[in-house]
Order: C-alpha cells, then structure tokens, then sequence
C-alpha cells in the first residue's frame, strides 16, 4: 500500500510539473535563462545542469536550453554543461519510468508489443546508441520510453552520454555563433560556416549509421545453410504479387511483402530487432531498397541474397 502511495504521488508531482511547464512555457526563454545563471555567480554552471536536467523530465524544450548554454558558456564549457544536462534529465525520465510502470508494462505487454520490447533489450546499449545519433523518436518520450524496458541502467547512461555528444556540439555552438554574430564578435563568418558544417554532419548521420549497420550480401547457398540449420531467420520476398506466385515461384518459407507496399506492410515483421532477415527478388536493386528501409527502421542484421530467385532456381533447390 505505501509503494502504491509513492507510486502515486510521484506521478502526481510528474503531471503536474508537465502540465505548468506546458501552460508556462511562453515564459521559458533565453534570457529568463540568463538571469538565474547570473544570479547564481560561480555556480551558474551547476545551477543550469540542473535546470536542464528538470526540465528534460518536465519535457521544456531542450532546443532553448542547448542553444542557450553555448551562448551563455561557449563551445566548450557549453557543450560540457548541455550534455551533462540532457543526460541527467534522461537518467531521471529513465528512472521515473522504470519505478512507475515497468513492472506493471511487463506484465500487460503481449504478442508484438512484447517481441519489439525483446528485441530492443537485446540489442542493449547499441540500440540506445542508434536512437541518439539517429532521432527517430522525440527525445523527452524516449527517455520514458526506454524506462519501460529492461535494458540495463548503465548501458543507457553510457550511450545517452556518448551518443548525444555529436549534436550537442553542433547545437551548442549554434548557440555559441548566434551570441557572437548579435554581439559582434569577431569572425562571425568563419563561425557562422563552421555551426552549419556541425549541423549539417549530424543531418548526415542517419545516412552514415544506416551504411555502417548495413551487413554484406549473402548468396542463396549461405541462405540454404542457414536454413537447413535451423537458425531463426525472416526471408521477406519483396517481388509483386504476380512475381511471387509467377514462373520462378518462391521459397516457402518467404513472406511476400512487395516493395511497392513494403513501408505500410512492415507490422507482418515479427518486429524483432536482432532478428536475421533476408531479402529475396529477381534483382538486387529491389532488394537494396527494401533493405534501406529496414535498417533505417533499427532492424540490425539485415542482408540481400545476392541474385535473388534467379540463383535460387539456378542451384535447384526448393520451391512452392
């Protein structure tokens, strides 16, 4: 009864610092910011971590605390106190959303919603890597979010800390460049060229993660072998419809997603993350595409069967 009773009322202090900060968040700006750091003196720097970091778990909005902070302490102290501030701020969301409801999640969750779960506390630290490099969901629900899961308190903290260094350069000196250029400062070009080379490298990253997780293609005797050894592994043919039953035919164990389709029909997916998946078709260009599309959507171990339906026939091994 009294955990019940914590429980509650930290919920109730959660929802209503949300709601203030929603109705208040007009009132939340730079230079409101800016007073209470020099107010502080000395401790600005710490008094502003904190401030980051309450208000990531009240969900303010990070893009004013990260501009602000490189404005107010520079590239680097900035960077330093901003990255120090979204990572305690998301260890809090973290922490509050594993004594709230993990328990309870764990419990409710079935069928898809349990196998997606799975697959990301498999992959662990790697994928909260991938989703701080690679924004695919907003960063205050995130942290909540992956509270709900059993990946492990370090691995997160570790990741969130490493992983978010590459946009809190760029952002903080963003903020740095925008202080300088309204100031005066000196080199406010060379500044200004430098915060848009940052911003655009981390707009490049999803592209360079999605190379660096793509996997190599794999022939149709590799595919064989895996599946004559039993491993667990999804072949998705991405032909049309016709193709699919057509004169090539296809394995039997393939699921036909056509890549016409393939963004809409992704929930036939098991939704495992770290699953094997193959991708079939009578030409590799298709099956590029197809495989784009998975990684960019997390999938980890994605692979093209190099010459597809053709090889398979080719080899004569098993058809429906």
């Amino acid at each position: 009864m009294k955990s019940k009773l914590i429980r509650l009322g930290l919920f109730l202090v959660l929802a209503t610092g949300i709601a203030l900060a929603i109705i208040y968040r007009d009132q939340f700006n730079a230079e409101v910011l800016e007073n209470w750091v020099k107010e502080a003196g000395a401790a600005g720097p710490v008094i502003y971590i904190l401030i980051y970091a309450v208000g990531t778990v009240f969900f303010l909005p990070g893009s004013v605390l990260t501009l602000t902070g490189g404005a107010l302490f520079g590239p680097v102290m900035g960077t330093f106190v901003n990255l120090t501030g979204a990572t305690l701020g998301a260890l809090g969301s973290f922490l509050i959303a594993r004594y709230l409801a993990h328990d309870w999640v764990a419990n409710k969750t079935g069928g898809r919603i349990k196998t997606l779960m799975d697959g990301v506390e498999k992959e662990g630290w790697r994928f909260v890597a991938f989703v701080r490099l690679v924004p695919l969901f907003p960063f205050n629900i995130l942290n909540y979010a992956l509270g709900l899961t059993r990946i492990k308190l370090m691995h997160y903290l570790v990741a969130s800390y490493v992983f978010m260094l590459p946009g809190a350069i760029a952002y903080t000196y963003l903020g740095y460049a925008g202080r300088e250029a309204i100031g005066g400062g000196e080199d406010v070009i060379q500044k200004a060229m430098l915060a848009l080379g940052l911003l655009a490298l981390v707009a490049f990253l999803p592209r360079l993660i999605g190379q660096l997780r793509k996997k190599p293609m794999i022939s149709v005797t590799e595919l064989k072998a895996i599946m004559d050894a039993g491993d667990d592994i999804n072949i998705i043919d991405v032909r049309t419809n016709e193709d699919y039953d057509g004169k090539l035919g296809h394995i039997k164990e393939a699921i036909n997603l056509p890549l016409e389709e393939f963004s809409d029909k992704l929930s036939e997916l098991d939704d495992d993350l770290e699953k094997t998946v193959a991708i079939v078709c009578t030409t590799d260009r298709r099956s590029v595409k197809a495989q784009q599309i998975l990684t960019s959507r997390g999938f980890a171990d994605v692979h093209v069967v190099k010459g597809g339906m053709t090889d398979w026939n080719t080899n004569g091994y098993p058809l429906e």
